[in-house]
């Protein structure tokens, strides 16, 4: 009996670990890729604000900024893959009709990911940009450090991105039972305010205007995840 129990934990840490070791593999491959174009990627990022000369001050500031640009953007490269090594280890554990749901929603979760990510980019980053760097101007001269802007900047395309994947996730949820549309609509008060904490969060500033640029979309997704949920519970009932 014990040894049954064994066996299939053994199995898994191997599965893990092999997944694991795929991804890191992959990783790996796609920043090297990325260390080669780091440059371009560099000059994608500071177009988005204008007026700005990015600075480092310390011997080794650029060189593990150029490492850092080059290793998230591996990661972005490397996201389908990552994300199928993860379908892959819990597709085990799903039924076929989960399995199925799943299979279909991945392309509109890459898809959401990327709106975000554009939103922040096009959107919100610019007028961000524009308060950060000329908020007190007239007191004093900003020098931007280039390692600042760069975290700055994956904070909030990546933070988007991963908030761009509300409504997907209500509607998988509500699909395979684990929330309702009644329970995401009773727990609308607390992302109303959740929503303006992220924004807070993703925005570094006390500016209640960048702040309300980036809550009130989270609000929106939120609302639009309900009338998913609501969409797939329909169709569930249509079934049963």
């Amino acid at each position: 009996m014990d040894l049954d129990r064994k066996l299939p934990l053994r199995s898994h840490l191997v599965e893990v670990r092999k997944r694991l070791i795929s991804c890191v593999v992959a990783v790996l491959v796609t920043t090297a890729i990325s260390a080669a174009f780091a440059k371009y990627i560099f000059r994608i990022l500071e177009s988005r604000a204008e007026n700005i000369n990015l600075i480092y001050i310390e011997m080794t500031e650029m060189l593990g900024t150029y490492f850092r640009v080059a290793f998230i953007s591996g990661i972005v490269l490397a996201f389908p893959f990552l994300i199928y090594q993860f379908v892959m280890f819990v597709r085990p554990g799903l039924n076929t009709t989960e399995r199925r749901y799943l299979y279909v929603l991945l392309p509109s979760a890459m898809l959401a990911f990327a709106a975000g990510v554009a939103f922040g980019y096009f959107v919100l980053f610019p007028p961000m940009a524009r308060f950060l760097i000329t908020f007190g101007s007239d007191i004093a001269t900003p020098q931007i450090r280039v390692g600042n802007f760069v975290s700055l900047m994956v904070r909030l395309l990546f933070g988007l991105g991963l908030c761009f994947e509300t409504p997907l996730l209500a509607f998988f949820l509500a699909k395979i039972g684990v929330v309702t549309p009644r329970m995401l609509s009773k727990y609308r008060k607390f992302a109303v305010v959740g929503a303006f904490i992220l924004g807070a969060i993703i925005t570094p500033t006390f500016d209640p205007i960048n702040q309300t640029i980036v809550a009130l979309p989270l609000i929106l997704l939120y609302e639009l995840g309900i009338l998913l949920a609501k969409l797939a519970r329909r169709k569930e009932k249509r079934r049963t």
